[in-house]
């Protein structure tokens, strides 16, 4: 690992305690029901601090599974992954505060992403 990857890995870190920190302010702090925005805002700092935890293991695990090589396009795919984890994890919240979120929907929404990592991944 070069110091450029472990610096990667120390940010995204340092972002995820960070966005926790304030997901726990808002929770604390707040109702979800009070006002229109405060649920959804909630829900976007959660999604995004999951997403910022899920991004060095995103990357940590192809990195251990190559035998402690990092290959070119590890970081961006696991930013990516990142990102789908932080979107869906938004989507959810935010449905279940609206309370329409279904086992249908849950299961088409995975699936959905899945099959475009999927092919976003696919090696050329």
């Amino acid at each position: 690992m070069g110091a450029k990857d472990r610096l990667g890995n120390w940010f995204f870190i340092g972002a995820a305690v960070a966005a926790w920190i304030v997901v726990a302010q808002i929770l604390t702090t707040t109702y979800p029901r009070a006002s229109a925005t405060s649920g959804l805002e909630g829900a976007g700092m959660i999604g995004l601090a999951c997403g910022l935890t899920a991004v060095p293991l995103f990357w940590l695990v192809p990195f251990a599974r190559h035998r402690r090589i990092a290959l070119l396009g590890d970081w961006s795919r696991a930013i990516r992954r990142g990102a789908w984890v932080a979107a869906v994890v938004a989507l959810f919240v935010a449905l279940r505060i609206q309370s329409v979120l279904s086992l249908p929907i849950a299961i088409f929404v995975v699936v959905l992403v899945l099959m475009a990592e999927i092919t976003l991944s696919m090696e050329r």
